[in-house]
Formats: C-alpha cells, structure tokens, sequence
C-alpha cells in the first residue's frame, strides 16, 4: 500500500467519519483511480470508524506542513 497526495487528496471529500467498506464504496462512485481503491482494500480492518485521511495515512500532511504565509495573499 502506498499513498501520494494525489490518491489521498481522491478521499478529502469522503464522508467522514466513516468505515472501510462506505471508503471504498465512496471511492467507487467517485470515480476515484483504481490505486485509491487497493490501497483501501489493503487497510487490515477490525471493524473501525475513520475521522479522517490523517487515520489511514498518519503522513498525511496537514496546512502547518506548508511553508507560506496565507496572509501575503
């Protein structure tokens, strides 16, 4: 399983919270490459509800991983 911003950024829309079989079917009917979809199919799943991207993939970088100042803009 490897995840890029690209296929994460696929799942910012999803509805949160949620469990890995609504992820998938989400990915789905989004239309989401098929990459998003393994790499859902391969989180070893014990019944868990998901808050975010961040509880799939923990490296997923947040806007403080950013280095602009959103106030020049």
């Amino acid at each position: 399983m490897y995840w890029t911003l690209e296929l994460a950024a696929k799942l910012e829309d999803a509805p949160w919270p949620a469990s890995k079989d609504e992820l998938i079917d989400f990915a789905i009917r989004s239309g989401a490459p098929l990459e998003v979809i393994e790499n859902l199919q391969e989180i070893e799943d014990e019944g868990e509800i998901y808050e975010s991207i961040e509880d799939i993939w923990p490296d997923y970088p947040s806007k403080d991983d950013f280095f602009f100042n959103e106030d020049e803009y």
